[in-house]
């Protein structure tokens, strides 16, 4: 990882401040306005601090604690010292600022701190939107202009080695604790950088979160658990923001320990915490166009590396084809997501990606894989409420013609209406049919309850 003293080269001498920033569209609260003699101290306190640490913000003797405890014991001696008249709410808060500055992601680091904000929206420096128990929120916190902006994306994204510029406007990178970040740029970001962040709690959710959120059932989540530790192939579908990851997460805490496990990911994020556990990342092309090392090159190269479960956070592309081979070939009990708005969108979904991997392939042989690879569909969503909820537990249970045919085991009961708050009221109801693979799961030792598939659950 990236030394913080190596992020610090693409600082300036002056703090940006908020009170240049243009007014924010529809605020919700009346936005916090820094007058010109608190910008005035901050950038003063800024330069003193880095002229007192000097070349100590780059010794790499330091490890990024040690940095983080001397920056802020500089910082409190640098304020001792001010004589600016200042209330002790005020200096307080210049210390937190200019700490945040240095060490942090400026105004995003209050934001990434917030425990109830799941996702953070940059719209250009004037404009900031949280996600707060999924409803958007805009936020008082702003940049100073663009050039501020880009600074912070620049930092986040050199930590794990990708960069972001008129040649290479998107990128995708992460923040050390797993939360996901996507950047846009000019020129291809018409309105000024657009920053998104997907906070990953650094305690990651359980079966039991789950159940008490309602995204799952008691029931459900016993199903879940036997189909895991049965090496069932399980594929989670769902839109953006549905939850997929957080539910792929959650499977993955029921693979046993004895397991080898082996992470691919565009940006690694799954939290698992078994100890056999290998992660993969794939990369970009460097400056030269070279180097670029795909998902599916990974996937190919994992099956070299004697995995018990391949788990991969999303497939997107020809990686479906490798993926589709993989759990052919005696991997079963892998894992994987894909983005689709129905479990018979996904198979379809799947199709095309194959078709992307450049083989000249007949639709019924693509299908004979898929239907011979995957055992289960779990479909999640968003709901207008804001809530993540699983709506289809689908098993696929053979071809029929051309068709593969699916059968529905649970189904997220939409007839149970709203409640005065607009939250919805229903939840995952068993459709009475029983999986066909129950005797597969026999065969491991896995017994399912009897009543695990009654209607009236």
């Amino acid at each position: 990882m990236t030394r913080l003293s190596d992020r610090l080269v693409q600082r300036t001498a002056t703090v940006p401040t908020v009170e240049d920033a243009a007014p924010q569209a529809a605020p919700v609260a009346e936005p916090r306005r820094h007058n010109d003699h608190f910008g005035a101290v901050k950038r003063r306190v800024h330069g003193a601090l880095l002229d007192t640490l000097g070349p100590k913000l780059h010794d790499e003797r330091l490890d990024e604690h040690e940095l983080e405890q001397r920056v802020r014991t500089t910082l409190q001696t640098v304020l001792e010292h001010d004589e600016t008249p200042m209330t002790l709410a005020d200096r307080g808060r210049l210390a937190v600022e200019v700490a945040d500055e240095i060490l942090g992601h400026g105004p995003l680091e209050p934001l990434l701190r917030d425990p109830d904000i799941s996702e953070i929206m940059v719209n250009g420096p004037d404009q900031i939107y949280v996600e707060r128990k999924g409803k958007l929120q805009v936020v008082d916190a702003t940049f100073s202009d663009e050039v501020h902006l880009r600074r912070i994306i620049d930092k986040i994204v050199s930590r794990v080695g990708r960069r972001v510029d008129e040649a290479s406007p998107m990128v995708d990178a992460r923040l050390p604790d797993g939360s996901r970040v996507n950047a846009v740029v000019p020129p291809i970001a018409l309105d000024g950088s657009s920053l998104t962040i997907r906070k990953f709690s650094t305690d990651p959710l359980q079966v039991e979160d789950l159940i008490r959120f309602g995204t799952i059932s008691p029931a459900v989540a016993e199903l879940l658990s036997a189909c895991v530790r049965g090496r069932l192939n399980i594929l989670v579908s769902g839109g953006t923001g549905s939850g997929k990851t957080t539910t792929l997460n959650v499977l993955s805490s029921f693979i046993p320990a004895d397991e080898r496990i082996v992470t691919i990911e565009d940006a690694a994020e799954l939290q698992l915490r078994q100890d056999h556990v290998l992660r993969m990342e794939s990369r970009p092309s460097n400056v030269e166009g070279r180097g670029a090392v795909s998902i599916r090159e990974l996937v190919r190269n994992s099956l070299r590396m004697r995995p018990d479960r391949i788990v991969v956070g999303e497939v997107r592309d020809g990686a479906a084809l490798d993926m589709l081979q993989a759990m052919n070939t005696g991997h079963d009990g892998s894992l994987t997501t894909a983005h689709a708005n129905t479990p018979r969108d996904a198979l379809a979904r799947l199709e095309t990606m194959v078709l992307m991997a450049g083989v000249d392939l007949p639709s019924r042989a693509i299908r004979e894989q898929v239907n011979s690879a995957l055992d289960l569909i779990i479909q999640q969503a968003r709901l207008k409420d804001g809530s993540r909820r699983i709506t289809h537990i689908t098993e696929v249970i053979g071809m029929e013609g051309d068709v593969i045919t699916l059968q529905d085991l649970f189904v997220f009961d939409y007839a149970a209406g709203v409640d005065e708050n607009g939250r919805f009221r229903g939840s995952l109801r068993s459709t009475g049919l029983r999986p066909t693979f129950a005797d597969r799961l026999a065969d491991h030792g896995i017994t399912l309850p009897a009543g695990l598939f009654s209607s009236a659950r």
